[in-house]
């Protein structure tokens, strides 16, 4: 008798001979995925997804460490059922869903060792399924419980190393190595940041919501806070062999166009712009071998002019609100940077116009150095010098390497060899980036 593969097509036995079905009855085999490329979808989802899925979890549960760990056992599980059935097309709900269900297992595992769990178990199970409703997986709702994870994560009640390491890890779905790599401490130490945040949490009972209108203003400038921190270390990282780590200033920039989205406000607008424009020049801060390249020798042709559009578009307005902070004013300064065509046509008036609005909003000692720069290329080295002098004999900038780097260059300027050589060696003590110090070493040589 002849034998047709069952997956190559449908026959039908008729009158003894086998002949093959009508064309409706025919079946087209799929063949599952390969384990390695459900595990590259995976790895795809848990960078794009977890955040998401995490969000939900924690408003049904109210608990990150639960939510967290039928998170990860969703995954796990995905990654054994989908070898055999197959991705879903829609593979959220699917991970919520599965990881809802990992939940309640959980609680009545621990309610079966722990009679003291077992009416917090019933409650919880029932305020889980209350809660969903078939409804669970609504856009709206997984924002609005993103807006919420964001918010307590960056609660001002924890220490801001902890809101970092939280940010990264359960919005953002970095990995616990990935974030110690990038701040340059052991995996342990993170992870015991991470511990320490999350019983800070549980033991202040920081509530899992936005906060109220009244609230907004003091909490949301602690979320600006952190984001803009992230992406600092990623744009200027504070040692190590690279000037910039572009996972976390993509980290940054993918959180602050998330807050926009949710929380719209101008300074949140703001900031998105400044971080677009500042990551609008990492191809040409840096030379093939890894050396630094200051913003007058920079190749502007380099820079990336769909990030300085989006940038301009949104700090002009956050402008328009007349409602704006630091940050839109460091982006309004920035933007004249990205439209400049060269350093001598840069309309420096208009920088230090901005920086004298910066410093009555925000009076800190760097900011009082950056408009002292200004104030050197509007007004040349020795007005420039004086203000940097000015700046550091407040003392709060004693240790800062640019503050002395600054100053060596006004001497350079101005051809007094040997204070700037004095200036840059003392700059070269202070930092830890191996570019920058390579850069300085560099000047010094020079001096020579």
């Amino acid at each position: 008798m002849r034998m047709k593969s069952q997956f190559d097509e449908l026959w039908v036995e008729e009158r003894g001979q086998l002949c093959p079905a009508p064309p409706f009855a025919r079946l087209t085999y799929v063949p599952p995925p390969a384990p390695e490329q459900i595990s590259r979808t995976l790895e795809a989802l848990y960078r794009s997804e977890s955040g998401r899925v995490l969000a939900t979890l924690v408003r049904l549960l109210g608990d990150l460490d639960l939510a967290e760990e039928s998170m990860h056992e969703a995954f796990a599980a995905a990654l054994e059922s989908w070898t055999v059935a197959g991705i879903p097309d829609n593979p959220r709900p699917w991970l919520i869903s599965t990881a809802r269900f990992k939940a309640i297992d959980v609680m009545r595992r621990r309610a079966r060792f722990d009679a003291a769990q077992r009416d917090l178990a019933a409650h919880m199970e029932l305020r889980i399924n209350s809660a969903t409703g078939g409804n669970e997986n609504s856009d709206e709702e997984i924002e609005d419980a993103r807006l919420r994870l964001i918010f307590t994560c960056c609660h001002p009640a924890l220490p801001q190393e902890g809101q970092v390491a939280l940010t990264l890890r359960e919005i953002c779905g970095l990995k616990t190595e990935e974030i110690a790599r990038a701040f340059l401490v052991t995996p342990a130490t993170l992870a015991q940041r991470i511990v320490r945040a999350k019983a800070k949490i549980r033991e202040a009972s920081i509530p899992y919501e936005a906060p109220t209108p009244q609230e907004l203003q003091e909490r949301l400038d602690a979320v600006l806070q952190v984001i803009y921190l992230v992406f600092n270390e990623g744009y200027s990282a504070a040692a190590g062999a690279e000037v910039t780590r572009a996972e976390l200033t993509g980290e940054a920039i993918r959180l602050g166009r998330l807050l926009a989205e949710l929380q719209p406000e101008p300074e949140v607008i703001g900031l998105l712009a400044l971080m677009l424009l500042q990551e609008s020049r990492r191809a040409a801060r840096t030379s093939p071998a890894g050396e630094l390249i200051l913003l007058e020798h920079q190749d502007r042709s380099l820079w990336n002019r769909g990030q300085i559009a989006e940038g301009v578009a949104l700090v002009e307005k956050a402008l328009r609100s007349r409602r704006f902070g630091a940050y839109t004013l460091q982006a309004g300064i920035a933007a004249v940077h990205a439209e400049a065509e060269s350093t001598a046509a840069t309309d420096w008036g208009q920088i230090v116009a901005l920086y004298s609005q910066l410093v009555r909003i925000h009076p800190s000692p760097v900011v009082y150095l950056n408009r002292a720069v200004a104030i050197a290329m509007r007004d040349g080295p020795e007005a420039g010098l004086t203000h940097i002098d000015a700046v550091l004999e407040h003392g709060e900038l004693t240790n800062y390497y640019l503050a002395h780097s600054a100053r060596a260059e006004m001497y350079r300027r101005l051809g007094k060899t040997a204070e700037a050589r004095s200036s840059y060696e003392k700059a070269l003590t202070l930092t830890q980036q191996e570019p920058e110090r390579q850069f300085l070493r560099g000047r010094i040589r020079q001096l020579k």
